[in-house]
């Protein structure tokens, strides 16, 4: 009789050890917390990161303030007065929004004095020019509110601003329509290591502009490159088009690296043709 209870109690002590050690297989295969890149270290889970395509990564690791918003994430370069890069994701539903642009520029209150202000950009010369364009934004109050912050904004010529970038904005909405999701990242460069400035608080002026867009569907995913001039322009979008490799030797980022690599080489080494938005 006590054989046989001390067999049921090592045969329940060996059910509980297994489960123990499934449990613990089962941890340690779900994705865990990894810390985001970038100085703010904002604890995200594996899932996260795997779905943050917009997100660049640094090989030259630069110092930077990572800020987090509603509709995107911008690297904020504190000595520029500018964002290094700008990066979202844009779907096919957040195009619709009916949110009103607001068109009331702030300061950003997340990053340290000396900053960019309103009247830096008055009669400059330079618009106040939008990397995650407010037209994006229209899916959330607080999403375009955060679009104003001037860590969102760079000094860019008025007739670019308001004709070829937006050009290439508005394509950048028709195909998110079209494929769903859009994943896009942009910001400026600088050619210069002393750039021009402007202001008070000496926000620097970009010599140009990149943008790159990938439409990520498993089938025949297209990333496409784009650098402009800080100049007027009126050309036909294919007329900035550059392959993704150019734009990373451009600017030291490599753009979407959340991808298989055999996909990321493949559609980075080229320049695709410009897909329609119908």
């Amino acid at each position: 009789m006590s054989r046989k209870k001390r067999t049921t109690s090592t045969s329940k002590k060996g059910f509980g050890l297994l489960a123990l050690a499934i449990a613990g297989v089962l941890y340690w295969v779900q994705p865990q917390p990894q810390p985001e890149e970038g100085t703010g270290g904002v604890q995200t889970t594996a899932t996260d990161i795997s779905s943050k395509l917009e997100i660049p990564t640094d090989p030259q690791n630069r110092p930077d303030i990572r800020l987090k918003r509603t509709g995107y994430t911008a690297s904020y370069n504190k000595d520029y007065k500018t964002p290094n890069w700008v990066g979202w994701e844009l779907t096919r539903k957040e195009t619709t929004g009916q949110e009103e642009r607001k068109n009331r520029f702030l300061p950003d209150p997340d990053v340290p004095a000396p900053r960019a202000e309103h009247d830096d950009y008055t009669n400059s010369g330079y618009d106040r020019g939008h990397m995650a364009p407010a037209a994006d934004m229209k899916w959330s109050p607080k999403a375009m509110e955060e679009s104003f912050y001037l860590s969102n904004i760079c000094p860019q010529d008025q007739k670019l601003n308001r004709d070829d970038w937006s050009d290439l904005e508005e394509s950048c909405r028709g195909w998110a329509k079209k494929y769903g999701t859009v994943y896009i990242t942009c910001g400026p460069i600088y050619d210069r290591k002393r750039p021009r400035r402007i202001g008070k608080n000496k926000v620097a002026v970009p010599d140009r502009f990149f943008k790159v867009v990938l439409i990520y569907n498993r089938k025949n995913p297209i990333a496409m490159g784009f650098v402009f001039d800080n100049k007027a322009h009126h050309q036909p979008l294919r007329h900035y088009m550059v392959s993704v490799d150019d734009v990373e030797a451009i600017t030291g980022y490599d753009f979407f690296a959340k991808l298989p690599d055999e996909v990321e080489n493949r559609i980075e080494a080229n320049v695709p043709e410009l897909p329609s938005t119908r």
